[in-house]
């Protein structure tokens, strides 16, 4: 390498020596948020008896942990140990940034809904409930308003080659050439909509919620409430609260640490030896919330695992029931001719009917 490249490269030689232990836990992340919600979506949409407001709006929350997983994990560590910078293409380049910007936002709005929704049960016990178009529509709406919030991103989302310049390597970065102050402007509204609104809805839902239950003590037409209030419910707005937590304190290091990137030009604040380890593990902090709410749902939620189990058993049962009228037949077809008879079809039907197929599934 020339000397102008080993000088670009030598502020990222600390973070190549931890390569071997970032990956790992970035694979680790991504198989435990995989599976995890994958097996949550699986519940939710085989149980229609949870096909409510709230559980449309967990599952939104499963399929950006998913998106985040499918996309940004991989492409972005595999960014950030890569000498030769970004090789996915520039189309790649502005999609990634733009997914991992609409997650954040979508999972902000989905959290935000989910406040509303438990005070509307609350309030509002005996209205009737949305449908599932509604929901859908809902889901729909959070994903357009948080790709319209991604806006900015994708328009300073630069594919930029330096090998050209003799330095091999290619960038995928935002930048803001001559509008530092708007970038500062939309890093500040990124670090307020994604840690101040989540909290703040669940914390007006709480006091909303305390506000209905007292009143609903004092008026007689209001005691419904109280009882509608059951133990189901405390553990779905307990839900709420300790995946808007986890989903705070994993994004606010990274999201400051962005701010300070921003603010702070000249590396003082973090030096520029530390500054590419500092942002790589706050990154895989925030990857890190993608893991969490099949965890919280299944904690809160004491029929998740035996519905899930109940569900792979039958699954089970149903393909060795499957198997054995397979074999049944396989096997009455071959015994048949070797005893000389002349059993017509209708009649082999007969026979496997005969035979309870449930003793051998």
């Amino acid at each position: 390498r020339s000397n102008s490249t080993k000088y670009e490269w030598k502020w990222f030689d600390l973070l190549y020596s931890l390569k071997y232990l970032f990956i790992p836990l970035y694979f680790v992340v991504a198989l435990i948020a995989c599976t995890g919600n994958l097996l949550l979506l699986f519940i939710i949409c085989r149980n229609k008896k949870r096909h409510n407001t709230t559980n449309f709006l967990i599952s939104n929350l499963a399929l950006v942990d998913l998106v985040m997983c499918v996309f940004c994990i991989p492409a972005t560590a595999f960014y950030a140990f890569e000498r030769r910078g970004w090789i996915f293409g520039q189309h790649m380049c502005i999609f990634v940034a733009v997914m991992q910007s609409a997650a954040v936002y979508a999972a902000v709005l989905s959290l935000t809904a989910i406040a509303v929704d438990r005070y509307i049960v609350v309030a509002y016990p005996i209205r009737r409930r949305a449908g599932c178009q509604f929901c859908w529509g809902l889901v729909i709406l959070i994903w357009l308003f948080s790709l319209a919030l991604s806006t900015p991103t994708a328009l300073h989302t630069v594919h930029l080659d330096l090998r050209a310049a003799g330095l091999h390597t290619v960038i995928c970065e935002e930048f803001w050439d001559g509008k530092e102050q708007g970038r500062i402007i939309y890093s500040c509204f990124i670090l307020f909509f994604s840690y101040f609104i989540p909290l703040a809805a669940v914390s007006i839902s709480y006091c909303a919620i305390s506000y209905q239950l007292r009143q609903g003590t004092k008026c007689p037409e209001l005691r419904s409430v109280r009882a509608a209030w059951s133990r189901r419910r405390k553990k779905t707005f307990c839900l709420l609260l300790i995946s808007v937590l986890c989903f705070a304190l994993s994004w606010l290091p990274l999201q400051v640490v962005n701010l300070i990137r921003d603010l702070d030009t000249d590396f003082v604040i973090i030096g520029k030896k530390h500054v590419n380890i500092v942002q790589v593990s706050s990154h895989l902090l925030a990857m890190s919330s993608a893991c969490y709410n099949p965890f919280i749902y299944a904690s809160l939620h004491k029929k998740f695992l035996s519905c899930l189990c109940r569900h792979f058993l039958s699954m089970r049962r149903r393909y060795r029931r499957d198997m054995g009228q397979g074999s049944m037949i396989l096997t009455a077809s071959h015994q048949l001719p070797r005893l000389h008879t002349s059993t017509t079809l209708a009649e082999l039907a007969v026979i496997s009917n005969a035979i309870p197929l449930e003793k051998y599934a």
